[in-house]
This record gives structure tokens, C-alpha cells and sequence, in this order.
């Protein structure tokens, strides 16, 4: 659970909510997110539904993020959520305006009517409440990193109520990089009834950022043993940029049975200057190649959301939502025209002290993105026999890429993609469900050290299969045990160094998840994930890729323990373990990076000071000081943080 913010599932169905989520669950929920500006309260492991992934304020858990889910990333498929809504992530909604970001997928799905492989990344949006609170955090570590939140929420009037954030960070990293960025929120909410509700809202952050290097080793094989702490220049490759997220949430009920939501946001980065730092053909002795690729101002746009029509019909016993959903999105980015620095021979142990020299860019690429999703669901839920969920979606894609100069290359897509997911319930406890489901998706960009860096890629055509039980083994502790089967086109770097699709990859595996409260004073999330992933098509059978992909792990094991001890009331003990099997590091599957295993120690306390609310949360992550790389791409490589001690007090007026 790092101390600085990263990126609990609701239950899916009306007749599984006592099995999915529980009393203890709930409360939990309800305590850590009851009002825009109460913070105190916040606890991943005491709110998570499962161990899929969940994060609340600053602590992620969990096997999943929005990074990675069966081995692929949602977030870069373009299935981000914000509650249940669709939303073209270009920036992630920062902690100002999200309470917690659930991973849906397996059982958790139900309830969402258009799921998509690989699951969905939904933020639960931090909603202005109609009580008055103020919650003040400040942060440290030993690196000398800190940090200042603010989050407010005034009632105004009766049905109005407003919520505004802040934040500075001041950032040192384990490559003697430095970061120092600011971010600022605001929404409001108007409910004049319980039938209308608007919630509007703005979030911006600027900052700058020192480029750290990537090392590419020469051939295969890993990188020699990397110094921690030290700044592989140069001192002018800062990155600065602005970001920013706005939109507006609506729900209208007209009448008994029907409601009607919308969304509409726009997510956008505009970066002034940006830098690829790299130490290529790098030897065992640390010497190697500098080269620093300088971008010119690059800007990335969209706008998207969705208008759903729901409707609820009663049925004796049973209950039947019909869903109707438009989606749409426009998106806009300007990149490309980079200038390649070559800084020549270096050692990674010496610091760079060239001067920064004149930029010289080329002509930048635009590329333009319109797609419009139209979709019907129907869900079928009835109490002691399961629930049934089908849904059709119709898609129209067209993507323009290319020079001003140039006519530009076309892609059109206009699948109809389908879902199926089917919940039985075998006995009070325990319900077995599978299900089916198509997507067409965003491949993203191609990384900094291809060929054709920064180039969008088409969209491609995905499918999952997956089933699985869950089982309550008390009241409050769950157990899911699933089978997955998820299936896309491989992107990666090919014989000429260009990142293109080179086959399929197919992530076959098992999740385990046990989750909640074992007794009122200790709380457990433990997960795993034994993942089978598989490279097929004419580069594997020539032998110019290998049969597993870069980035997979077989075995991901997670365990979260918090117990409070009867000894002083308020105070809280928390481990984390976190095991990852090797990691696939090149095409040619033949360099993997070793197993590693990450131990974190922590501990709270919660008090009452002056009548407020008051939480200590102090923390050891890496406590073994673990040595190990981190993959950024097929090839390249950055160093794992060591052992890091930090801390931050909230407080809830």
C-alpha cells in the first residue's frame, strides 16, 4: 500500500448484496467516504470487496490496477469508468474528486451493463455532501519528499453543496530525480429532489519532472547492478506540462421505475516539453550509450460521455432492468517531431554535465479519433435462483493519422461487439457464474525506445471467457475462486525495431480471492493470480518472437493483513506482502527479470483531538531494502525503489 496515491466493487446484483459486499463492508465504505473532506476514516483493506483492486485516498491493494488486469491494461483499452459512467481517460481523475477506484471484473462486473475484456477501472466520484468538513494531510519520508492536501466541503443552500481541493507535492525519487507539481478541484452538487441530481465539476495540475534514465542493455541479459540515489542527468531534460479533467454528472428519475444518467467530460494533458531519457547498449561494466530524445509541445484531447436510459420492471419475485446507452468520444492529439541528442559514450556511474544543445524538430503528426457506441442491455435478477445479463453494442471507429503534409493513413472499424454473463445461485452461500464478452479497443502508442515512438496504433478487436464461484464462508468473508480466458493481438518491438502487432497473446489463468473481516478487530485481503500466457502467430513460428510476452507474470500472490490490537483502542498493525514470479523482460522471451517479493510494515492510530478526527499513518515499505528492476518495456529497464520510511497525519474539522 504505497503512501503516495495511485489509481471497493460495489455489489453487482440487487439479490447478491448480502454475499458480495456484507454488513461490515459496508459500514466500512460508508465511515472512509461519508462526506467530500473526511479522510480520516480511509482504510483499502478494511473496504475492499475482494482482492481484484481497490484503492481509497493513498492506499492501493489488491492483484489488479488500472495498469494491468489479467495481464493486459483497461486504463489503456479505454475502459475507465467514472461511477459506471463512460469516460476517455486521457488524465487520470486525481484524488481530489475520486473516494476509490474499484478493478470490476469476474463476479464484480454484474451491475455494470456494458463490461468489457480485461474489466473496467471505475472511480467512485468524491460527491459535495451536505454536512460541512475540512480535512487537512500533510506527508514525509525519509527522501525528503512532502506533501500538503487539502479537501473541503460547504453546504450552501438546501440541495447545494460545494467541495474544492488542493495539493502540493514535492518529490524525490530513488534516482535522485525531483518532481514538484500542484493540483486544484472544485464541484458542486444540486439536488433539488431525490429525482434530479447535477454534479459539475473542473480539476487541473501542473509541474515539472527531472527525467531519470531507462537502461537497455546491449543483446540480452539484465542490466548490471544500477546506482540508487545517484542522478544520471542532464540537468535540462525536465519535463513540464498542464493536465486537466472537467465535466458534469447528472441522474434524473422522471418517474417510478425509470432514470436516466449522463455524462460528459473532457480529459486532456498539454505538455510544453517532454524527454525519453536512455542508456543504450548498455555492458556488465556500466558503460554504454546516452541519447536523450527531446519532444516538442505535444497535446492530447478528448471529449466522450454517455446518456443511459434505464428502466425497472417488477415481476413478482423477479426484477428486469432494460438498459439503453449512447456513447461517444472525439479525441485530438499533436505529437511527434522529436529530436534525437546523441550524448555519446557515458558510464552510469558518472553524471552528465552536457550543455543543453539547440532543438531541431520535425514536423509533428496529428491524429484524430471520433467513435460512437450505441448499446442495449437487459438485466434479469431473481432472489435464491441467480441473475442473467445480456447486452449488444454497435460501434462506428474511424481514426485519421499523419503529417499536415501528407494525406492522411485511414483506419475504420464497426464490429458489433456482445456480452453475456450468467449468475446462478447454488445455495445461500455460494453462486456460480460465467460469462462472454467482446470489445474493440485502443492499443496505445508506441514506447520511447521504438522506432516509431509515440505513434498511435489502430484499434483492435478483444474477446474474454470467464467463470468462477464465490462463496461466503461467513458473513462477512468471501472467497472467489475463477477461471479466465482473454484473447488480443500482440503489439511489440519487431526485427527493425518498430512496434507493431506481431501475432495474438492469449492470457489463460486462475484468480483467488479471500477477502474481509475475520473478526471485529482483524481483516484480511489475500489474492492470487496463476497466469498462462501464450504468444501465437507467423513471429513465434519463425522464431523472431518468443511464445510468452514481454510483461508476463505466471504467478502474482497479494496478502493484506490489519489488526488492531485490544492493547490501546485506535491503533492499527497492517502487512502487505506482495510476490511476483519472473517476469518475461524481451521478445525473445529469453531474459526474464528473477522472482521478487515485497514486504510492507505499517501501522495508524486514530484519536479524537479537540473533538476532530485525527489519523497517524506511519509506514516501512520495501522493508527488506528488496534490490530488483523494474520493466518499462521490452528491453528496458529501470531499478526497483529501495527501502523507504515515511508518514502523514490527517485531520477532519
Amino acid at each position: 500500500m504505497p503512501l503516495l496515491p495511485d489509481v471497493s466493487p460495489a455489489a453487482g446484483a440487487l439479490l447478491l448484496a448480502g454475499l458480495v459486499a456484507g454488513p461490515a463492508l459496508a459500514q466500512a465504505v460508508d465511515a472512509a467516504t461519508a462526506a467530500t473532506g473526511a479522510r480520516a476514516a480511509e482504510n483499502a483493506v478494511r473496504s475492499a470487496g475482494d482482492a481484484f483492486g481497490t484503492s481509497i485516498g493513498r492506499e492501493t491493494i489488491g492483484l489488479y490496477n488500472a495498469g494491468n488486469v489479467r495481464g493486459f491494461s483497461p486504463t489503456q483499452a479505454g475502459n475507465v469508468r467514472i461511477d459506471g459512467l463512460y469516460f476517455d481517460q486521457v488524465w487520470g481523475l486525481n484524488p481530489r474528486l475520486r473516494r476509490a477506484t474499484s478493478i470490476r471484473v469476474g463476479l464484480s462486473a454484474l451491475g455494470s451493463p456494458f463490461p468489457a475484456p480485461t474489466g473496467i477501472v471505475d472511480y467512485a466520484f468524491r460527491k459535495p455532501g451536505d454536512d460541512a468538513a475540512l480535512s487537512v494531510l500533510g506527508a514525509l519520508n525519509q527522501w525528503g519528499n512532502a506533501a500538503l492536501e487539502l479537501d473541503a466541503n460547504l453546504p450552501l443552500a438546501t440541495g447545494l453543496s460545494m467541495a474544492a481541493g488542493a495539493a502540493l507535492f514535492d518529490d524525490r525519487y530513488y534516482n535522485a530525480t525531483r518532481a514538484s507539481f500542484w493540483q486544484f478541484s472544485l464541484a458542486a452538487r444540486y439536488a433539488p429532489s431525490d429525482a434530479i441530481e447535477i454534479v459539475p465539476f473542473v480539476a487541473r495540475s501542473e509541474g515539472f519532472d527531472q527525467t531519470g534514465p531507462i537502461f537497455l542493455p546491449a543483446g540480452e541479459g539484465l542490466p548490471p547492478r544500477l546506482p540508487r540515489r545517484f542522478f544520471k542527468g542532464p540537468e535540462w531534460a525536465r519535463y513540464r506540462g498542464v493536465a486537466f479533467n472537467g465535466g458534469v454528472l447528472g441522474t434524473w428519475r422522471p418517474g417510478p421505475g425509470w432514470e436516466v444518467r449522463a455524462g460528459l467530460f473532457r480529459s486532456l494533458f498539454d505538455d510544453a516539453r517532454g524527454f525519453a531519457n536512455l542508456i543504450t547498449d548498455l555492458g556488465s561494466d556500466g558503460r554504454g550509450n546516452q541519447l536523450v530524445i527531446a519532444d516538442p509541445p505535444v497535446k492530447f484531447a478528448s471529449t466522450s460521455g454517455e446518456l443511459r436510459l434505464t428502466h425497472t420492471i417488477s415481476d413478482g419475485p423477479r426484477t428486469h432492468r432494460l438498459h439503453a446507452s449512447l456513447r461517444a468520444r472525439a479525441g485530438d492529439r499533436r505529437f511527434d517531431g522529436s529530436d534525437f541528442i546523441d550524448l555519446g559514450p557515458t558510464s552510469i556511474f558518472a553524471p552528465t554535465t552536457v550543455a543543453s544543445p539547440p532543438r531541431r524538430f520535425g514536423e509533428q503528426q496529428q491524429d484524430r479519433v471520433r467513435q460512437l457506441i450505441a448499446g442495449i442491455a437487459w438485466e434479469a435478477r431473481w432472489p435464491g435462483v441467480g441473475e442473467l445479463s445480456l447486452g449488444v453494442q454497435g460501434t462506428n471507429y474511424s481514426k485519421r493519422i499523419g503529417l499536415p503534409s501528407l494525406a492522411p493513413v485511414a483506419t475504420d472499424a464497426r464490429p458489433l461487439l456482445y456480452n453475456a454473463t450468467l449468475a446462478v445461485e447454488i445455495s445461500p452461500r455460494l453462486i456460480a457464474y460465467a460469462g462472454t464478452v467482446t470489445g474493440l479497443e485502443e492499443s496505445g502508442i508506441a514506447p520511447g525506445n521504438a522506432a516509431n515512438r509515440n505513434e498511435a496504433l489502430p484499434a483492435i478487436r478483444t474477446s474474454q471467457r470467464d467463470a468462477g464461484l464465490r462463496w461466503a464462508i461467513s458473513d462477512d468473508v468471501r472467497l472467489v475462486a475463477g477461471l479466465f480466458d482473454v484473447r488480443k493481438p500482440y503489439f511489440n518491438l519487431d526485427a527493425n525495431g518498430r512496434f507493431d502487432a506481431l501475432g495474438e497473446v492469449i492470457n489463460r489463468g486462475i484468480e483467488l480471492s479471500v477477502s474481509g473481516p475475520v473478526t471485529s478487530r482483524f481483516s484480511l485481503v489475500a489474492g492470487a493470480v496463476l497466469l498462462s500466457p501464450r504468444v501465437t502467430g507467423a513471429g513465434v513460428a519463425l522464431g523472431r518472437v518468443g511464445d510468452r510476452p514481454v510483461g508476463a507474470i505466471a504467478r502474482r500472490l497479494e496478502l493484506n493483513l490489519d489488526w488492531r490490537p485490544p492493547v490501546l483502542e485506535g491503533l492499527g498493525v497492517d502487512l502487505a506482502i506482495s510476490h511476483r514470479s519472473p517476469e518475461v523482460a524481451t521478445v525473445s522471451a529469453r531474459t526474464r527479470i528473477p522472482a521478487r517479493t515485497f514486504v510492507d510494515l505499517g501501522a495508524r492510530y486514530s484519536a479524537k483531538l479537540a473533538g476532530q478526527s485525527l489519523l497517524l499513518r506511519l509506514q516501512v515499505e520495501n522493508l527488506t531494502d528488496l534490490q530488483s528492476f523494474e520493466l518499462q518495456g521490452a528491453g528496458a529497464y529501470d531499478l526497483t525503489p529501495g527501502r523507504r520510511i515515511g508518514g502523514y497525519l490527517t485531520i477532519d474539522f
